[in-house]
């Protein structure tokens, strides 16, 4: 049986067996987080479907694709969604350059996060002129309407920046789906959305933990 072998799914048959409370109440935190609610099933898949690969869990892409499709996404909005994630894993690397440019420089600051950092980032001279403007066409380009709303790419957005843990990301992101009407409720689903996709690339992956074990049984 490979690693990630499709046959490792089987295993999870077992945790109910090895913590059946705990296990329970994981299961009621899953359903109650993807249930329709202020956002869609629909859009909570979708959103599921670009966190789950930032946090690169096979598991949870195929699982959460498959969910997806059957409450309606096409591939093209699936794809769409997958490369917004992308663009705030790369501008989450591309803000914390400020983090780079004062260690380098030897610069004393209050706190390793500053809202003025937001303000300066795109001032910073180590990039090229050409590696700058292709990253900021990037960045617009995933945050554009296109087979998703605007306002749908700015809530994965935000689940998707507090999964890398960026505050930049959160911050401007945030702002962000604000303008493009995004109520705190729905921006609270978004965000219980990317927990869920943490916490179940964690339980998802005791399937490993366990063919790891039967096989140390047998050595």
């Amino acid at each position: 049986m490979g690693i990630y072998s499709i046959e490792n799914i089987q295993l999870m048959k077992k945790f109910p067996e090895l913590a059946p409370e705990l296990y329970q109440s994981y299961i009621a935190f899953s359903k109650a987080v993807l249930n329709e609610g202020h956002l869609s099933r629909k859009e909570k898949e979708i959103i599921a479907v670009a966190v789950s690969h930032v946090t690169e869990c096979p598991y949870c892409i195929d699982f959460h694709t498959k969910k997806a499709k059957k409450a309606g996404a096409s591939l093209e909005e699936l794809f769409e969604a997958v490369m917004a994630a992308a663009a705030i894993e790369a501008g989450g690397a591309y803000a914390h350059r400020t983090q780079m440019h004062r260690a380098y420089d030897g610069k004393l600051a209050e706190s390793f996060y500053s809202r003025d950092d937001l303000a300066n980032i795109n001032t910073l001279t180590d990039l090229s002129p050409e590696i700058q403007q292709t990253a900021m066409a990037f960045f617009s380009k995933a945050s554009k309407e296109g087979k998703l709303t605007a306002k749908l790419k700015q809530l994965i957005s935000v689940a998707v920046a507090h999964t890398s843990e960026c505050p930049y990301c959160i911050a401007s992101h945030t702002a962000e789906a604000k303008k493009e009407g995004c109520s705190k409720e729905e921006l609270a689903e978004a965000v219980m959305t990317a927990a869920l996709l943490r916490s179940g690339g964690a339980v998802t992956h005791a399937v490993n933990m366990l063919q790891s074990y039967e096989q140390g049984s047998e050595e």
